[in-house]
């Protein structure tokens, strides 16, 4: 029979420890403050937490029986946009944050969700755009941060 268990903390990635399931989650379902997870094995996690927190892949959730539950960040369908040179492609990072799109910048290609007017729009600026799947870590944005702090209310809590 499922049972539910609330979450009292956030761990990041690395932290000790061995957890007894996981909850894997798409870029959008890993910004939680309060919200049900459903781990694989069929329990699920009851997150309320004072302000939002954004789960990091291969993080870990402290339960209030003091077990732990891992964060697997699932894939998703994307776009690997590649520029011709490293101008190119931060032109096009340009145009992408010029509309606000949620975006995982790497060195060498941008990731985003699919959608077919801005893979047209990124071939028209001379893009090399692919279909691929894998896990979305999109930039969280100036507004949506614990500004780096190790401190931050939520870990080693």
């Amino acid at each position: 029979m499922p049972q539910t268990f609330r979450a009292v903390g956030y761990l990041p990635t690395g932290a000790a420890g061995t957890p007894f399931d996981l909850a894997i989650l798409l870029h959008d379902e890993r910004r939680v403050r309060r919200r049900m997870l459903t781990l694989v094995h069929g329990d699920t996690v009851l997150v309320d937490f004072p302000e939002p927190v954004t789960l990091a892949d291969r993080s870990v959730l402290k339960l209030d029986d003091g077990r732990l539950v891992e964060i697997i960040a699932g894939e998703e369908p994307l776009y690997d946009v590649r520029g011709r040179d490293p101008i190119h492609l931060m032109r096009l990072c340009w145009h992408l944050g010029n509309r606000h799109l949620k975006t995982q910048i790497e060195a060498d290609r941008v990731l985003i969700l699919r959608d077919h007017v801005i893979r047209d729009m990124l071939r028209g600026l001379g893009a090399t755009v692919t279909d691929i799947s894998e896990p979305f870590h999109p930039e969280d944005g100036a507004y949506a941060h614990s500004h780096g702090e190790p401190q931050h209310a939520l870990i080693n809590r």
